[in-house]
């Protein structure tokens, strides 16, 4: 039972008990193993991945081949290459899971039938989409002319979870700093907290 999904649709997406049971047999999941990818560049991304249990990231490869992490989706949040699927163009990106992950498909068939189903999807849709942009400019704002201190405050106010289940490593990639500067970094805001009692 997708639960957490089930709950995603009625509070975020405005459907109801009629447009649910509509909808079900159009719902498809999927256990992804940890390590295994759900998207690779090259390919053209035709889903859009909702995490109902477990951990995403998407990232690309720089010119050397070194992984810049772009995205984590932990529980109830949605990952997917938005470039390739709109456009049907192969994606630059990889997505895969760091641990096991259960995640529904979410395909284009499954988002026209939400919206004829549910008169205020595109409503929602168009909020939620509005709201990706705005996390998106502000990352982008942050990595330009925020301190790594501050973009690592940030990071644990929108990822507090992540800390604990993603490589450090993978941290620092997505903060735009070496893992060695992470280490400093934490190591500073410990001191700090620990002096203040």
């Amino acid at each position: 039972m997708l639960q957490n999904f089930k709950t995603y649709l009625f509070d975020k997406m405005g459907v109801d008990a009629i447009a649910y049971e509509q909808l079900e047999p159009y719902i498809k999941s999927r256990v992804v193993l940890k390590g295994e990818q759900l998207l690779i560049a090259g390919d053209v991304c035709k889903h859009t991945f909702y995490v109902e249990k477990g951990l995403l990231r998407l990232y690309g490869l720089d010119e050397n081949g070194k992984e810049n992490v772009l995205q984590f989706a932990t529980e109830n949040w949605l990952v997917s290459d938005r470039d390739s699927v709109y456009f049907k163009e192969p994606s630059i990106y990889y997505i895969d899971a760091l641990e096991k992950t259960v995640v529904v498909l979410l395909d284009e068939e499954f988002i026209e039938l939400l919206a004829e189903l549910t008169p205020s999807f595109r409503k929602n849709n168009e909020k939620l989409l509005h709201n990706h942009i705005r996390h998106l400019n502000r990352r982008v704002h942050l990595l330009l002319g925020a301190s790594a201190k501050t973009r690592y405050l940030e990071f644990v106010k929108m990822y507090p979870d992540v800390l604990l289940r993603a490589p450090q490593w993978m941290i620092a990639s997505y903060l735009g700093i070496t893992p060695e500067s992470l280490s400093r970094i934490r190591k500073d805001l410990a001191k700090q907290n620990f002096t203040k009692y």
